[in-house]
C-alpha cells in the first residue's frame, strides 16, 4: 500500500516556506503523493495555486487535489487547471472530484448548489471531453494546455454513500475516502463498498484510497490535534466538532500504524495521512514512520 501526505494548508501555521519544504522533503521521502483539499470560507491558502507550486518543486511524488468541489466552479475553468498542473507535474497530477458540503463554499462563489450529484455526472463527461480537445462550444477553440496523461488525469469520486459510490462507479477510476479519526472499521467499511459499487456497475476493481487526521513528532500532540479537528469541522456545529475531536487518536506511532496496518488490510491502494500541523517536526516524524513499515 502506498502512503501519501497532505501538505498542511488547513493548519494555521501553514505558510510559503512550509510548501516548499513539505513538498521537497516529501519528494525525496518514501511518500507516494503529496495533497491538499479545497476550501473557500476558511484560512486555507487555494488549492489549485498550492498544488501548482507543489508539481513545480518536485520530481517524483503525484500530486493529488483532494478534493475539487466542481459543481460550484465553470468546468472550463476546473478542465484548464487541472491540465495546466498535469503539465506542470510532467503527468504526475490525479484528480479528486466531489459535491462538498458546506454551503458557504457555494454562497461565497455565486454558485448553486442545487442538484449536485447530476452536475458534477455531467461535469465530468465535460471535463473528458475538453480534455480530449473538443471544443466548449460551438465553432469554438479547444480548452489548453494538452494534457500530458492521454485522456486527462486520472479522476478519484469523493463519495462515500452508496447513491453516490453507484453514481461514481459510473465515470470515475476509484475512490477517495475519508476516517477523520482513522477507524479500522471506517476505513473498511467504505473500502468494501467502493468495491460493490464497481462490482454492481460491471466494472474492475477500483482505485481504493483513503485518509485520515494525525499528529506526530511535537509536544502535547493530542492537544493539537483535537484542537485542529474541532476548527476543521466546525462547520457541523460546535458540539458535532468537539465531539469528533475528542474521539481522536491518531497522535503517536503506535496509533498511526494500528490506522495504516487496517487500510493495508482493507485492501487500500493508498492512504493519505492528513497533518494537524505543519511544524516541520511533524513531517520529520511522518516520513520516519513511513519509512520504517
Amino acid at each position: 500500500m502506498d502512503i501519501g501526505i497532505a501538505l498542511p494548508t488547513m493548519c494555521r501555521d501553514y505558510n510559503r516556506a512550509a510548501t516548499v519544504e513539505w513538498s521537497r522533503l516529501a519528494d525525496q521521502g518514501p511518500v507516494s503523493s503529496i495533497s491538499c483539499g479545497e476550501r473557500m470560507t476558511y484560512h486555507n491558502q487555494e488549492m489549485w495555486t498550492t498544488l501548482a507550486a507543489a508539481a513545480a518543486v518536485t520530481e517524483r511524488v503525484r500530486i493529488i487535489a483532494n478534493v475539487s468541489v466542481v459543481p460550484a466552479h465553470p468546468v472550463a475553468l476546473v478542465a484548464k487547471q487541472a491540465a495546466t498542473i498535469d503539465v506542470l507535474s510532467e503527468g504526475r497530477f490525479t484528480l479528486g472530484v466531489g459535491v462538498g458540503g458546506r454551503g458557504g463554499d457555494y454562497r461565497s462563489l455565486g454558485a448553486r448548489a442545487d442538484h449536485r450529484h447530476e452536475r458534477l455526472d455531467r461535469a465530468v463527461a465535460e471535463l473528458r471531453s475538453l480534455w480530449a480537445g473538443e471544443s466548449p462550444s460551438d465553432g469554438g477553440d479547444p480548452v489548453g494546455p494538452p494534457c500530458v496523461q492521454p485522456g486527462g488525469p486520472p479522476l478519484l469520486a469523493g463519495a462515500l454513500g452508496p447513491k453516490s459510490l453507484a453514481r461514481a462507479a459510473r465515470w470515475a477510476d476509484g475512490v477517495v475516502a475519508f476516517s477523520v479519526g482513522g477507524v479500522p472499521d471506517e476505513i473498511a467499511w467504505s473500502a468494501g463498498a467502493a468495491r460493490r459499487a464497481w462490482t454492481d456497475a460491471g466494472r474492475g476493481s477500483p482505485r481504493l484510497v483513503s485518509g485520515c487526521f494525525y499528529v506526530l513528532g511535537i509536544p502535547d500532540p493530542q492537544t493539537v490535534l483535537h484542537s485542529f479537528t474541532a476548527e476543521y469541522l466546525d462547520f457541523l456545529g460546535s458540539n458535532n466538532a468537539a465531539a469528533a475531536a475528542g474521539a481522536m487518536k491518531t497522535c503517536d506511532a503506535d496509533a498511526l500504524h494500528r490506522t495504516l496496518d487496517a487500510a493495508e488490510a482493507a485492501g487500500l491502494d493508498e492512504f493519505i495521512l492528513v497533518p494537524g500541523s505543519a511544524d516541520r517536526a511533524v513531517l520529520d516524524a511522518t516520513l520516519e514512520l513511513i519509512a520504517a513499515r
